[in-house]
């Protein structure tokens, strides 16, 4: 019934999993709150990968995500995740959480803002030969210590492509709108993830209409990051009344303990919006 387009593997663990691979239950100072900030929410992460540094971990994390999306009533599912995090070659670590997917989801690999482009382009290498991975991301945020801008990756998304991949792009959240337009027009991102500032230029509104770009609204992360005050100041809504495309995500399960229907019940949708963004995550599945 419900897609999720946007639900990272390595925040989207079981709690039990996070004891049993741990030993203790899930810290609390790893748990996302409201308005922690950006930065402070990606540190999070250190954590949950470490737990996965095997590929074991990351067949195990994968199968279960499935199991627990597939329980939710989760009928259109992507997970994403940067294999190059997990101690292992990237080809091993990938096809560990295909084993874990089985043919239930969708795979999406993440090269990271600030990585070379080269790792990125050997993700796309990889996942253009095997076909459970649908898709390629740009992940993380931005910041003044790169070397690499989001620019930087237009090559090697583009020639995921031409190559059959889908193409997302981690933009807009809470920055500026001009970074959406460099995803969708100088990278070809066909969806962008978060995008919560695109309302802010009405050309990268009209850029994203005429290009069918789905926007992948995680309205509980984006409260925990600071980039909205509140779920109902989230403006999915408004990006409906506009003609935008926009599908509700969960983002991560378990740092922002939230599933798929509590986030869509957060979201408070007339009939009317429920239907349109249940409608727009199925049709932007990612499929080769």
């Amino acid at each position: 019934m419900y897609p999720d387009l946007h639900r990272h593997l390595d925040g989207s663990l079981r709690p039990s999993t996070v004891e049993a691979l741990s030993g203790a239950p899930m810290p609390d100072r790893y748990r996302f709150h409201a308005g922690m900030g950006l930065a402070a929410a990606l540190r999070c992460f250190e954590f949950t990968l470490s737990l996965m540094q095997s590929l074991d971990a990351v067949r195990r994390v994968a199968a279960e995500a499935c199991e627990d999306a597939a329980a939710e009533g989760v009928t259109t599912l992507e997970l994403r995740f940067a294999p190059q995090l997990h101690g292992h070659p990237v080809p091993e670590v990938i096809d560990a959480a295909l084993d874990g997917i089985a043919g239930r989801a969708g795979l999406l690999l993440c090269g990271l803002f600030g990585e070379a482009p080269s790792v990125l382009e050997a993700l796309v290498d990889v996942g253009a030969s095997r076909p459970g991975v649908v898709g390629i991301d740009v992940a993380g945020g931005p910041s003044p210590a790169h070397r690499f801008a989001l620019v930087d990756y237009a090559g090697a998304c583009r020639r995921a492509r031409r190559l059959g991949l889908g193409l997302t792009v981690h933009a807009g959240e809470g920055r500026p709108p001009a970074e959406i337009f460099t995803a969708i027009d100088l990278l070809g991102a066909q969806r962008v993830g978060h995008g919560t500032t695109i309302l802010d230029d009405e050309h990268v509104v009209d850029l994203a209409i005429r290009r069918g770009v789905t926007l992948e609204a995680c309205p509980t992360s984006n409260v925990h990051t600071g980039v909205v005050a509140s779920v109902d100041a989230h403006p999915l809504k408004a990006w409906l009344r506009r003609g935008l495309r926009a599908c509700v995500n969960t983002d991560n399960t378990l740092l922002s303990n939230v599933t798929s229907p509590e986030e869509l019940r957060r979201c408070a949708l007339s009939d009317n919006e429920l239907a349109a963004v249940l409608a727009h995550g199925h049709a932007a599945a990612f499929r080769r």
